[in-house]
């Protein structure tokens, strides 16, 4: 007499059987491996802090690499091209006005625009009587462009990271007095910034100049009055969402001040947005100065600028081209570089763009 149990048994075991011919398994297909597990290799993965994983997301956008190395190239540039020229960017000389660039070895080859011939063809350098060579060319009053270009580089990069810093340090401080306390505060301040934002950036760097006299520290200040505001948006959001985290919780049931909190555990949290802002806020700055140089607002003579350049070179389009090329030419790269390495930066930080 059977079992009930084994029939159960046998029953269940030809259904497991007939299941696994059914989805294509057989019970010969699963072998044993010979293989010791204590003999395998750890598969380990080397820890990364934040900014190190950052920085290996930032090394594998290419045009994120270019623009970090473009702004390398420039900004060494603008150091250092002033003093490969034995002429200063505001000495003037009549009898070489106008020249074209003329650069050596390179002048050799008559398809690139460095051998010195002017419009006509002519050797300008020989008509002028001129045996130095201008690498970039001279403007209308004999100044060397190479000169006044990385000069111009220079006061531009120093308005707009001058500006970024002022704007981050306000922004961020009142951005994260408006986020981290919130409620009637928070509407205050903000309102406080709607009416700031109402005001023409514009019209307050005209209001500016002619209060004050025309200066690179007048352009930055009259930059920064409204300029922290989109700062002070980005940090007020990033301490809305982070405030009511579990470590703020758990500092604040320990008995952290305010300020510890703000400054100490949510303000570091914050870095990842700030800088990408800031590295947004530089060309934005840069721009913006080129256009009021451009317009006539800008840095006084006998400093110069990239817009001032570009202004300068303005009236010569048509007969001396370089003069306007040249320092276009620049300060187009230095933005597009800028906005290279900052949307590279923006995707590093960013986790949803990660693979």
């Amino acid at each position: 007499m059977t079992d009930k149990r084994d029939e159960f048994l046998t029953d269940d075991a030809s259904n497991a059987v007939m299941a696994n011919t059914t989805s294509g398994v057989m019970a010969e297909d699963f072998v044993k491996s010979n293989n010791d597990i204590a003999k395998e290799p750890e598969m380990q993965r080397e820890s990364k802090n934040f900014w190190q994983d950052a920085w290996s997301q930032l090394k594998r956008n290419k045009l994120a690499v270019v623009g970090m190395i473009g702004l390398i190239i420039i900004l060494i540039l603008a150091l250092v091209g002033p003093l490969m020229s034995s002429h200063d960017y505001a000495e003037q000389d009549v009898d070489r006005r106008n020249l074209p660039a003329k650069i050596p070895v390179l002048d050799q080859l008559s398809f690139l625009p460095f051998d010195g011939e002017g419009a006509q063809g002519v050797d300008a350098y020989k008509e002028a009587g001129v045996k130095e060579n201008f690498w970039f060319g001279t403007d209308q009053l004999g100044r060397d462009l190479w000169s006044r270009t990385w000069q111009g580089a220079q006061v531009s990069l120093f308005i707009g990271v001058v500006a970024a810093l002022l704007d981050i340090f306000i922004g961020v401080v009142y951005g994260a007095i408006s986020g981290f306390f919130g409620g009637r505060v928070d509407n205050v301040m903000q309102r406080i910034i709607e009416i700031v934002a109402s005001i023409p950036t514009l019209i307050v760097v005209i209001l500016f100049v002619l209060i004050f006299e025309p200066s690179i520290w007048t352009i930055i200040l009259a930059m920064a009055i409204t300029g922290w505001i989109g700062m002070s948006r980005v940090v007020r959001g990033e301490f809305l969402k982070l405030k009511t985290q579990e470590f703020v919780m758990a500092s604040r049931t320990l008995g952290s001040s305010k300020l510890k909190l703000i400054f100490k555990h949510i303000l570091p949290n914050t870095l990842g947005a700030i800088v990408v802002t800031s590295m947004f806020t530089v060309p934005n700055a840069i721009f913006f100065e080129a256009f009021l140089s451009f317009i006539g607002i800008g840095v006084p003579a006998p400093r110069t600028s990239l817009g001032s350049l570009v202004n300068d070179g303005r009236a010569m389009l048509l007969i001396h081209p370089h003069e306007l090329f040249i320092p276009a030419l620049v300060l187009s790269l230095l933005i597009l570089f800028f906005y290279l390495f900052s949307d590279g930066l923006r995707d590093a930080f960013d986790p949803k763009m990660r693979k």
